[in-house]
């Protein structure tokens, strides 16, 4: 399990009970009630060694959850949903599998050039590492890119994602380039690759892991200058990508959930300058038959259907979706309240399916050596028309921690 996964927003514990000695004791997790719905919850605490056998927490009624205990021994499990004023109790359960997954829970495959991940035994998404896997044969070498998340699949199967559309080769599934930049006196574009001035270079994967309730990957990506005489690395880029098993959520329509942490670090003693801009950051790019002014269908955190009414304005997480063979199916986006100028801007385009999360729209900022650029975002893939209601509900889960008190009783 990499360090950095409890940085990722999980409900604090905010009291700790549990001793060496207290295997044969009861441990019981109460989660406190909040003045709003949460769905998607994911619920963190430390057991001691010996209490590594337990593999599930069991409610009031009976209903069990997966328990999933990492080697340094924190344990995390997952609330499908919470309403409003209702306090949920917990009790740790031995029996199953700690270790557990394929069609139980989360597992990463590496096939080649790409990383799978299944949920429940389904592909739920996956990451590209070779950038010579193109999809057709007209692609020029300078829009080659790896480094992305496609294709990003609704628990039906339903694909929502596309890669090297025709109308803008440079866009894949989910990826996180910067537009207009100002870096040592040049221009690079790391997002608009066929300028030449600047690309973003998958450079590795370097650890992967699977379990019951959640499984993921970290790698490595750099931002490289083509602008200058020879090629300057501008940033390293860590994604810490999160896959989780959730049981039907809020609204009660299954939901594929995944959080992407990402890192970018200055690789020189020179800052990346971001001038104001209405585009470039963390993109979403949907589905090819959802392109055209009505084809794709948008809705937004305060409501907004219009496209062109929401364009530009901050949003906690927007919603993407169209037609496909089954009905309706799409992807929201949501943005993390510690990211830097959230609720960010995003850019909806006015005829193709794709939304940018974008600070720059805010004005000129800077990536600073010493500074990391932190963001952070959890995606929701699922079938039929989305639900305001219940994508507020997870956003509740996933951005504002509710409060968890944990008690060893005799």
């Amino acid at each position: 399990m990499p360090p950095s996964l409890h940085l990722i927003p999980l409900l604090f514990v905010s009291a700790l009970a549990l001793t060496s000695n207290g295997l044969g004791k009861t441990h019981q997790i109460t989660v406190e009630a909040a003045n709003v719905d949460r769905a998607a919850q994911v619920v963190e605490f430390k057991v001691p060694v010996n209490a590594m056998e337990f593999g599930r927490v069991q409610d009031k009624a009976g209903h069990t959850l997966p328990l999933q205990i990492s080697p340094d021994r924190t344990a995390r499990f997952i609330v499908p949903a919470q309403s409003a004023g209702e306090v949920l109790t917990f009790t740790l359960v031995a029996g199953g599998e700690v270790g557990s997954q394929g069609n139980q829970g989360v597992e990463v495959v590496r096939h080649a050039g790409r990383l799978q991940l299944h949920v429940a035994g389904k592909p739920a998404f996956a990451y590209q590492m070779d950038k010579e896997a193109l999809p057709r044969a007209d692609i020029k070498p300078e829009f080659k890119r790896a480094g992305y998340l496609h294709p990003i699949q609704t628990p039906s199967g339903t694909i929502v994602s596309d890669d090297y559309p025709v109308q803008h080769v440079h866009h894949h599934g989910i990826w996180s380039p910067w537009t207009t930049t100002t870096f040592q006196g040049r221009k690079p574009d790391f997002w608009n690759m066929g300028k030449k001035t600047g690309t973003v270079e998958a450079v590795a994967v370097d650890w992967t892991w699977s379990g019951p309730v959640h499984g993921g990957f970290v790698a490595r990506h750099q931002f490289v200058d083509l602008s200058a005489p020879k090629p300057v690395i501008v940033l390293h880029e860590t994604w810490e990508v999160t896959g989780y098993k959730v049981d039907v959520a809020a609204g009660g329509t299954p939901v594929q959930v995944f959080d992407l942490l990402l890192t970018q670090v200055c690789a020189t003693n020179d800052p990346l300058v971001l001038p104001k801009y209405h585009y470039g950051g963390l993109g979403f790019r949907g589905r090819g038959e959802w392109y055209g002014k009505d084809k794709a269908n948008f809705l937004t955190s305060d409501g907004e259907t219009d496209r062109v009414k929401a364009n530009a304005r901050p949003m906690r997480w927007v919603h993407l979706s169209g037609a496909v063979e089954s009905g309706t199916a799409g992807l929201a986006v949501l943005g993390h309240p510690d990211n830097f100028r959230a609720p960010q801007p995003v850019r909806v385009h006015p005829n193709e399916p794709y939304v940018s999360f974008t600070p720059s729209e805010g004005g000129e900022w800077q990536i600073e050596p010493g500074k990391p650029y932190v963001a952070r975002y959890r995606f929701v893939a699922a079938d039929g028309v989305p639900n305001r209601d219940a994508l507020d509900a997870l956003w509740n889960g996933y951005a504002v921690p509710a409060l968890v008190r944990f008690e060893t009783l005799p």
